[in-house]
């Protein structure tokens, strides 16, 4: 499962409350502008191929929308960590290359969900459900076709090719010179290999049936703070001209935060309100998430609480009642207050890395302090 993406507070708004932008511009309006463009030319581009591929489009278009741009908005402060001006002839390049990330988010939970057999994401059907019931539709039209469930997962898996696709392209066409794009290409090759290997991982932690508190830590590492928050500040700061100290300064930042992030995360995927988080309550306990929540619970429940997970764990007719009671055990495990420490200790090492850190004005220090503030909030 990716949290609203390898890590992020999930649902309709994509988790914590984030209005707006930060200081004087609004991050997600010029996020939505660069994307909404750019999926206008490439509508142009497929629908000269077919008339057919306009729905492909489309499920892009609804995938790419709302949300709360986390991704873009490090990638923005990041920039201007590193004195990037956004008013001037690179107020458009920043927006389209921060914009890159929130397209390569959308491949991410595209193949994710079809992976997890997701049917709800950010409050609506899934992808490959979308495609799904097109086919449903065509062959009740026509009386005959191809399986829609099987149609559906192999629309969805190419259409998360193509918004990887679009990812690079995005970046590389947003107008930032040559030497700009060479320095942030190393982040951004990167950040497709860590969230690669960490989903990697944490398909090979669900496969194994055991939790692994090791492991755990590793897959929210890889699967999201590097690729949350870390390789995002990384990027912008490449493209505006950031140094080494800077770059390293961000990781202060970005590491720890990511993690906490993602903690939060796996919180709400428990504990978390379907009106809040657009997924069905308990939806992490029958995918059978192997989490630093779960793995902590393994560590620490009583024989008796842990007979009771393991016949519970992982599956998929859970009801009301059943996911109760794995909620109880995760708490008297003291598992859910150990997270909830980890989120504060990780999220007060961020902040005062955040402190120290030599960024170009105190307007982004603000910012990074306000993000950090929305992507840990606890809203369940």
């Amino acid at each position: 499962m990716i949290g609203d993406g390898y890590g992020e507070v999930r649902g309709q708004g994509d988790g914590p409350e984030i209005a707006g932008g930060y200081g004087e511009v609004d991050v997600p309006a010029g996020i939505q502008q660069a994307l909404t463009a750019f999926l206008d030319r490439q509508e142009a581009r497929l629908t000269a191929i077919g008339p057919e591929l306009a729905e492909q489009v489309q499920v892009a278009r609804d995938a790419t929308s709302g949300g709360k741009r986390l991704r873009p908005s490090f990638c923005y402060w990041g920039f201007r960590a590193a004195g990037g001006d956004p008013t001037g002839a690179l107020g458009e390049p920043i927006m389209n290359a921060a914009a890159s990330l929130e397209m390569l988010h959308v491949s991410a939970l595209m193949h994710d969900d079809v992976m997890d057999s997701s049917d709800v994401r950010r409050g609506a059907p899934a992808a490959h459900r979308r495609f799904e019931a097109m086919q449903r539709e065509r062959s009740a039209r026509t009386g005959h076709g191809a399986d829609p469930a099987g149609f559906g997962v192999g629309a969805a898996i190419l259409l998360g090719d193509l918004c990887l696709i679009w990812a690079d392209e995005l970046l590389h066409t947003s107008g930032f010179d040559a030497t700009a794009l060479a320095r942030a290409s190393q982040y951004f090759d990167a950040v497709r290999v860590e969230v690669t290997a960490g989903q990697y991982l944490d398909l090979l932690a669900q496969a194994s049936g055991e939790s692994d508190m090791d492991l755990a830590l590793r897959v929210l590492r890889y699967k999201s703070a590097t690729y949350t928050i870390e390789r995002p500040l990384h990027i912008g700061a490449a493209l505006g001209g950031g140094d080494e100290r800077l770059i390293a300064a961000l990781s202060g930042y970005g590491l720890p935060l990511g993690e906490a992030f993602q903690l939060r995360d796996d919180l709400l995927g428990v504990f978390g309100d379907p009106a809040v988080t657009g997924k069905p309550a308990g939806d992490d306990l029958r995918e059978g998430k192997r989490t630093v929540l779960i793995a902590y619970a393994v560590d620490h429940a009583s024989p008796a609480q842990l007979t009771e997970f393991d016949r519970l764990f992982g599956r998929q007719d859970l009801d009301a009642d059943e996911i109760q009671l794995l909620r109880e055990i995760l708490q008297d495990s003291r598992a859910v207050q150990a997270c909830e420490d980890l989120i504060t200790e990780r999220t007060e090492d961020a902040l005062y890395a955040l402190d120290l850190a030599p960024l170009a004005d105190e307007v982004t220090r603000k910012a990074l302090t306000d993000l950090a503030v929305a992507a840990t909030s606890r809203v369940v």
